[in-house]
This record gives C-alpha cells, structure tokens and sequence, in this order.
C-alpha cells in the first residue's frame, strides 16, 4: 500500500449516524489525516467539504473511496442498501479492494450478509471488520457509541484509535457474525422495552394517571434506564423526533427473530413486540418517525 494511502480514510454512508461519526474522526484523530467520502445523495457529502476544506474531497464511487483509502468505514441503514453500494460490479465497495485494504463495517445486517462480505474482501487480499453500533443519532454526534465487533484482534487493535474517539467502548466478540448476533440481541431487548413502556403510558392513559409522575416513579425505581428517561416526555407530548426510525428497529426484530428461528429459540414477547412496530409501520405510517412512535399502535 502506498505512503500516501496510510493518512487516507474513507467513508461510505453519511445519514443519521454516519455524519456524526465521521464529523468526530475529522475533530479527533490527526489532523493530517484527510478522508474520502461517498454517500448515495451529494448533499452530506458537500457539506463536509464545505466544512473541511482541503480534508475532504467526494469519491466517485464506493470503490473509488475504498482504492483510495487505508481504512474505510461504512454505516448504511439497510442490507438492501449494503448490496447497493458493496455488491456492483465495478463501482461497489468490493470493486475496490485490494491487498491490505481494511473496511470496517459499522451497519446492522445479517451475520450472513457480514460473513459473506468479509469472505469477498479477503479473497481480494482485504481485511474486513464487522463493527454494528449500540446507540442513535445523538450518541452518534457525541462519541458516546458502543461498538460490538467481530474478525481479527490485529485489525480490531489497528482501528481502535478511531473507534475511541466515535465510541465510549468497543468490545471484540469473536469472528465475524459475532458482533452483528450481539447487535441484533441488543436491539431485539431495546425494541421488546420500547413497547412495554408504551402499552405502560396507553394503559395509564386509559386510567387518567398523571403521566408526568408515572414517569418519575419508573426512574426512581429498578426500572430506571436513559431510554425511558430521554423519549418518555417527549412521547407524553405525541412527539417522535426520530433518533432511530421506527422502520430500523422493526428491521432488527426481524433479523433477531430469523436468527431465533434459526437456533429453535421461541421469543414470544419478541414476536409480539414486532407486531406492533408493523402495526405502526403499515397502519400509522409511522416508519420514519422514531422507534418509539410504536405508542401510536398501542394508544386509544
């Protein structure tokens, strides 16, 4: 790998999370470095020029951000979205692996879908870290991620550096498809709490219990977590800022149920909490809203 590579770093998908991350790699890490982004609309990308003159420039394509790049890391929303921009022939992020190249994918796909991009980046003499995220737009903006990585300790140990500054911790795993079986666990909890909060806040609503003072007394109690702490007041308002679409987390239960499937576990409470996210999806419309506009498929 050329010299000039080494203080080249890409990334590919500037949305919700992606813009956070890198905005923290451009704050914290060497200011020498300079970076090579994609994103699949051009306004992120013109941003961050604008922001960062002479430290970013755009790629014309994943694979020109990878050819280019020492390391590239990657945050995009959906496997779909994953086959898009990795999977085409000759302008995917694949197409532009070569020997030594490192790609460090941040997104939550299959342990499948992860387990077959690490294969088709080593076959190309690459290095490929699976590195899903616990946390949402603000932990995004703030370096306060949790990152839950599988593939190789030499690689893990050679991108911590970066991982530090977008994350409050990583751990390792194991192989790839480990991190992404931990993620998909992480948010299938998350997802299954979100709707018993909100059949919690419908029934008190149906009760006329003061809300405001429900909310403390959860707090102050076992069940006192941030989640619950951050969106409850505004969920209390009929207010969904999204942090993490609705449509993301139905996603995630998916993939956790499939996975389930797969290992005969039976998740009931599981199952059921997904059904009211596609309730709010398909009757609400409510997919692009926060997660926690499940309220909306649970409420009066």
């Amino acid at each position: 790998m050329a010299q000039e590579e080494q203080s080249i770093v890409g990334f590919i998908g500037l949305g919700i999370m992606g813009k956070g991350m890198i905005r923290n790699l451009l704050t914290k890490l060497d200011p020498s470095l300079s970076f090579v982004v994609w994103n699949r609309s051009s306004e992120p990308s013109e941003e961050l020029v604008n922001q960062f003159p002479g430290r970013v420039r755009v790629g014309a394509s994943p694979a020109d951000v990878v050819r280019q790049s020492a390391v590239t890391y990657s945050m995009l929303s959906t496997e779909e979205a994953s086959v898009e921009v990795f999977d085409a022939p000759e302008t995917g992020a694949i197409a532009g692996v070569s020997a030594g190249k490192i790609v460090v994918d941040c997104a939550t796909l299959s342990p499948e879908r992860m387990i077959d991009l690490a294969g088709r980046v080593a076959a190309r003499g690459g290095h490929f870290l699976e590195a899903p995220v616990s946390g949402s737009k603000v932990p995004a903006e703030t370096g306060q991620l949790i990152f839950l990585c599988g593939g190789s300790a030499e690689i893990f140990e050679r991108v911590s550096p970066a991982l530090d500054v977008m994350g409050k911790a990583k751990f390792l795993f194991g192989p790839v498809g480990k991190g992404s079986q931990v993620k998909l666990v992480v948010n299938m909890i998350m997802g299954s709490m979100m709707a018993g909060f909100s059949e919690g806040l419908a029934l008190g609503g149906a009760l006329s219990l003061p809300l405001d003072s429900l909310l403390q007394v959860l707090d102050l109690g076992a069940m006192s977590n941030p989640m619950f702490r951050g969106k409850g007041p505004a969920m209390l308002q009929d207010k969904f800022p999204t942090n993490f679409p609705l449509k993301h987390q139905q996603k995630d239960m998916r993939l956790a149920l499939e996975l389930a499937g797969q290992h005969g576990v039976a998740l009931p409470t599981a199952h059921a909490a997904n059904d009211l996210y596609k309730k709010a999806m398909d009757e609400q419309h409510r997919g692009d809203d926060d997660f926690s506009a499940v309220l909306k498929a649970v409420a009066k």
